[in-house]
């Protein structure tokens, strides 16, 4: 999982590391396109699963760069930012962008997918 995601564990409520990632990312450089309430989603299906939700998050201009490469990218975008709990501690997982360069190798991601992952990295570890 670490080379498919980056994920570290928080002290701070689900709720907390929600908020914070809602008010951190546009601090950052990083606009909240959509918040996927998973839980909600699916009670509203009459299913039951514990806090989940997928933040996703994207910055106009490393977004514009790496269209530029590869029109491919756009499969991947925006990047994604899973939160749930995990007993007394919320989990923040970030798709790492890298894989994407890894999965288009002739499209020259690489250091563009290493800067936006470090920024993204760099949220989630100020959050926690």
């Amino acid at each position: 999982m670490d080379k498919l995601g980056y994920t570290i564990e928080s002290s701070k409520s689900f709720d907390d590391v929600s908020t914070a990632l809602e008010k951190t990312s546009p601090e950052r450089g990083f606009r909240v396109l959509a918040v996927h309430n998973v839980k909600e989603t699916l009670a509203g299906k009459g299913f039951e699963i514990e806090p989940l939700k997928i933040f996703e998050v994207c910055n106009a201009g490393f977004a514009y760069k790496a269209l530029g490469n590869d029109i491919s990218v756009a499969m991947f975008m925006p990047c994604k930012i899973v939160v749930r709990p995990k007993g007394a501690k919320t989990v923040m997982t970030l798709v790492r962008p890298s894989m994407i360069a890894e999965m288009l190798p002739d499209a020259g991601l690489n250091d563009l997918a290493n800067d936006v992952e470090k920024q993204l990295i760099g949220i989630i570890d100020e959050i926690k």
